[in-house]
């Protein structure tokens, strides 16, 4: 977010520690009773545009940091497994044995950030906002455009709670069980109910929102996208199909024209829709020194191999004439099966040979490479035989530099056009069928990584799968993935079974043999009687008796 500035933590804390409700007593000589100039207080706060904005900016700043994460959340899905056994999606996700007590959220530097104290929170610097801006001599202009801000952001932080937990506590206006005990705690709402109260928020608020803004700041686009995505989650696909056409039809966006390079710029571009915006060292990313391949030229640690694409993954990219690998007529050789593959496999993939940053990493077994796989667990080497190329900038120092140095700049896309096309072509399929549209949007994706078009007069179920299949390419690493399992029901399949690597030998004959292998820590299990959501953190449970906990915790 290059234009938004930044307060500092302590200001921060002395800000709203002011807003939230302290109190003192009151001095028995008025005459005493002075203007601290020491600290913020909400009528300061909130008398100038710039002091105001500082608030909402620290708001802004507990979206989802997902250039920083080392866990990033396609580890919980069948995308990737994390490259070392100690972070939440190997000890936690994996098996889905995590409780009440013990599940593994806390705050920005969790994946996707589900916490549910530290979101709240965020919803509660939200309703203090608008309820002070509300109630300020600000000009009403700035109101009208903050407070359609704020009320987007708190339905995005809604959102994540909402896909993660169920129904939910509804609050829109600041509590305080410190002045008002009891009555400060809420009961759930219900699923639908709280679907519908964050699709009514983002409706009503589409309308104010700018169709453009600074870097990083939400937009009439972003409403619309939002929507569009909760609306397909709910499979409103009514809904959702007319919202995503309102951006298509828009023609405010457009698709970058190379997948690779967007992921490594942050730039205000045609694509981006809403992202989380970095600069490098100041407000700077780890990601390169997180996610990439491990180890490059002699045996330098580089990264810490924190996200291996699965063979699973791997199977689901195209052949370069469009079809699957297990298509008729798709020419996929199992002897060579990097050969002939879609651009977005060699855009996004470090595979076996293949040449990253300042050396060809080789994962095959038998030659003493520091990449070979690692099927015993005992290094951060990539224990799938793969590595992550996409989002992971190569022309930057890698290696303890970039570690905490945070040198990286590429934006987090939260939502980009690709994707609701994507989101329009799905819900038009499920609602009407794939009429021409349907195809439209599809294959303006598919265009963009030189793939054919999809063959005209497929069934709706056959462009289903086209779709899935479509928008996990299009998508993977880009945290999308769990929440698509869940939405289709098919984590219980996809997540209830091993994932794999893959281990390759010579075979004496100047080839090679691929044998798929499971992953240490990859053989995943998932309960559909209870999975499908998270459980309500114990803490939160105990502090509220209004609070019911999700099914089979």
């Amino acid at each position: 977010m290059k234009n938004l500035k930044y307060i500092s933590i302590s200001s921060i804390i002395l800000l709203f520690v002011s807003i939230m409700g302290t109190s003192c007593k009151k001095s028995l000589d008025s005459s005493l009773d002075i203007t601290p100039h020491d600290r913020l207080t909400s009528n300061t706060v909130f008398a100038t545009v710039s002091t105001a904005d500082l608030v909402l900016n620290d708001i802004y700043n507990q979206l989802p940091d997902g250039n920083n994460w080392d866990d990033p959340f396609d580890n919980w899905s069948d995308n990737s497994i994390c490259g070392y056994s100690s972070r939440n999606s190997r000890t936690e996700a994996q098996q889905n044995n995590y409780t009440p007590a013990t599940l593994g959220f806390g705050n920005n530097s969790d994946a996707l950030n589900l916490g549910w104290q530290f979101l709240y929170t965020n919803i509660r610097k939200c309703n203090v906002f608008i309820a002070n801006v509300t109630a300020s001599t600000l000009a009403d202009d700035y109101k009208k455009k903050r407070i359609a801000e704020t009320r987007f952001l708190r339905a995005y932080f809604y959102h994540l709670l909402w896909m993660a937990y169920g129904g939910l506590p509804i609050l829109t206006n600041p509590l305080d069980v410190n002045t008002q005990g009891d009555a400060a705690f809420v009961e759930r709402s219900s699923s639908d109910d709280t679907y519908k109260f964050i699709a009514t928020e983002l409706t009503a608020i589409t309308p104010d929102m700018p169709t453009t803004s600074d870097p990083g700041r939400a937009t009439q686009g972003a409403t619309l996208a939002l929507l569009g995505w909760v609306q397909l989650y709910h499979h409103d696909f009514a809904a959702a199909a007319t919202t995503t056409k309102q951006i298509i039809d828009g023609k405010l966006y457009d698709l970058y024209p190379d997948y690779q390079n967007l992921f490594l710029d942050n730039t205000v571009n045609k694509e981006a829709i809403f992202y989380r915006q970095y600069i490098a060292v100041v407000k700077g990313n780890r990601f390169a020194g997180i996610g990439g391949p491990t180890f490059t030229k002699n045996g330098v640690e580089t990264s810490w191999g924190s996200t291996d694409p699965t063979q699973e993954l791997v199977d689901d990219y195209a052949m370069d004439n469009g079809l699957p690998i297990a298509a008729t007529g798709s020419g996929y050789d199992a002897k060579h099966p990097y050969l002939h593959r879609e651009k977005r496999f060699y855009q996004s993939i470090v595979y076996d040979g293949s040449y990253f940053y300042n050396d060809t990493i080789y994962t095959r077994q038998g030659i003493k490479s520091p990449n070979e796989i690692d099927l015993s667990d005992k290094n951060d080497a990539t224990q799938t035989g793969y590595y992550l190329r996409k989002k992971v900038q190569e022309n930057i120092p890698l290696g303890s530099a970039n570690w905490d140095g945070r040198t990286g700049a590429q934006n987090y896309y939260y939502f980009r056009y690709g994707e609701v096309l994507l989101m329009y072509a799905e819900a038009q399929n499920e609602g009407v069928g794939p009429d021409n549209t349907v195809y439209d949007a599809i294959n303006k994706v598919r265009a963009r990584s030189a793939l054919p078009n999809l063959t005209p007069g497929l069934s709706q179920d056959v462009m289903r799968t086209a779709i899935r299949r479509e928008r996990r390419i299009e998508l993977a690493f880009e945290d999308k993935r769990l929440w698509d399992l869940r939405r289709w029901k098919l984590a219980e399949i996809n997540l209830n079974k091993p994932v794999h690597g893959i281990a390759i030998t010579a075979n004496g004959s100047g080839g090679f043999n691929y044998n798929p292998v499971t992953t240490p820590g990859g053989n995943l299990m998932f309960d559909a009687s209870k999975n499908y959501l998270f459980p309500l953190p114990q803490r939160a449970v105990d502090q509220n008796a209004k609070l019911k906990q999700n099914p089979g915790y």
